[in-house]
């Protein structure tokens, strides 16, 4: 991992609209602890030497100054040993659901790329606080990704590529999940449906 794949992550998330402006952030795992966004920064004009290094405590590795949210991306590095990259968002249609205090529930198999049968929503508290990176641990174990009340997404993968994509995913079946609600009440699927769809995911677009 370098700061050059944190920097495209951000930039791609931004040109995705999935960040836009300050708000928002991602991060690496490095030996260290990992190297992230700095407060206040934007995606267009953040480079590699502009990304604050620092430990899973918190400690300053280099001079720039660290995302706010540096704790909620140390528990859920803790939490979920394969994750690697990390990005938060506060995207539109993952805000509005977030900001539901509500799941997003099994309408859709895909909600099965993020390793169960819902994305689990942590309830509200102030940003940047220990509180909420706990929250976030807990609503993403087991997990790659979890909605954040009243807040935004943050999502995991081992991939900067990965972690983009997933990024993308959620954010459009959180639009989808919202533009059925609106036109009726969306048939969830059962257990065994979800079950059936893990199946088939096994040899999906394998020889």
């Amino acid at each position: 991992m370098t700061g050059d794949d944190v920097v495209w992550l951000y930039r791609a998330a931004a040109a995705e609209k999935l960040i836009v402006g300050t708000p928002g952030n991602v991060s690496g795992r490095t030996a260290e602890g990992m190297l992230i966004s700095a407060t206040g920064s934007t995606p267009e004009h953040t480079t590699a030497d502009d990304l604050a290094r620092v430990t899973m405590q918190g400690a300053a590795l280099n001079q720039n100054r660290r995302s706010s949210e540096w704790a909620m991306h140390a528990a859920v590095y803790a939490t979920c040993p394969t994750v690697n990259f990390i990005i938060h968002t506060h995207a539109d249609a993952a805000t509005a659901l977030a900001c539901l205090n509500e799941r997003l529930p099994p309408f859709h198999y895909m909600v099965l790329k993020f390793g169960g049968d819902d994305v689990r929503c942590a309830r509200y508290v102030a940003f940047g606080t220990q509180a909420l990176a706990d929250l976030a641990a807990v609503a993403i174990n087991g997990r790659t990704a979890c909605l954040l009340a009243n807040h935004g997404m943050i999502v995991g993968a081992p991939t900067a590529k990965q972690a983009f994509d997933d990024a993308v995913l959620l954010e459009t079946l959180c639009r989808q999940y919202l533009m059925a609600r609106a036109a009726g009440t969306p048939r969830l699927l059962s257990k065994e449906e979800m079950q059936a769809a893990r199946e088939r995911f096994r040899t999906y677009g394998k020889s």
